[in-house]
């Protein structure tokens, strides 16, 4: 893989896709952060299963996706620039190595590379698509310290219901067990629909898929076929028809 910050996919229509925790990859120059290369196949590093969601929600809307091109033990694309966050030095019990003297000109140098195109990037495709609404993919684990989780996806929102309150009633139809701000509060000041959504006030949401769903390219395919008319039925009754 190239330097490159982040991945687009072309197209021409609303909505836009985003994928913040897309790959496990690190750019050159990282090594492995001084992890064992097993957590790579982990949630720390990336979120399972939902770039391929993204990617075939985006060519079965016709519409653009921007995903994050490098892991999130790297830097989280859904923190802002600020946040404490940011580069996480412990992630679910594993200390990262490499982030452990992580200074200030270290965490510029990755915004300037890795955070700021991404972020461009979505601001830019905004400005292209004019007022669109914002779907982000992202994905959780089954179980957290023991506890299975029951919801298969989860809607997560803050202050803006317009979509995500169509989406969990056609999910609800459709048969799946959604949680409602669940398994994650969807209130995070700084995160990515919170910096291009609410602060642009554009309608946006927040999908959580759990992995065991999504595990392999065709069970994610399979369920993005599943998503595409839940989605679609929900931005129409958004009052979005195209």
């Amino acid at each position: 893989m190239n330097e490159a910050s982040f991945e687009q996919v072309s197209g021409q229509r609303a909505p836009l896709f985003l994928c913040d925790h897309a790959s496990n990859a690190l750019p050159g120059g990282y090594g492995a952060l001084g992890l064992e290369a097993g957590l790579f196949a982990t949630h720390i590093a990336y979120d399972i299963g939902a770039a391929e969601v993204t990617r075939a929600l985006a060519e079965a809307f016709g519409s653009p996706a921007i995903l994050g091109a490098w892991s999130r033990l790297l830097i989280d694309l859904n923190r802002g620039p600020d946040d404490p966050t940011l580069v996480m030095k412990l992630s679910d019990g594993s200390i990262i190595p490499g982030n452990r003297n992580v200074d200030d000109a270290e965490l510029a140098r990755r915004i300037t590379r890795f955070h700021a195109p991404y972020h461009k990037a979505i601001a830019d495709q905004i400005r292209l698509l004019g007022r669109p609404a914002l779907i982000a993919l992202h994905s959780f684990t089954p179980s957290w310290k023991g506890t299975p989780r029951p919801w298969e996806v989860g809607v997560l929102w803050d202050t803006d219901r317009r979509l995500a309150g169509p989406l969990m009633a056609r999910l609800a139809e459709a048969g799946f067990v959604v949680g409602d701000n669940e398994p994650y509060t969807g209130a995070l000041e700084g995160d990515t629909l919170n910096i291009h959504g609410t602060r642009n006030g554009l309608p946006h949401v927040l999908i959580e898929m759990r992995q065991d769903l999504i595990g392999d390219a065709a069970a994610a395919r399979a369920f993005a076929a599943r998503l595409q008319p839940i989605l679609q039925a929900a931005l129409a009754d958004m009052g979005v028809t195209d």
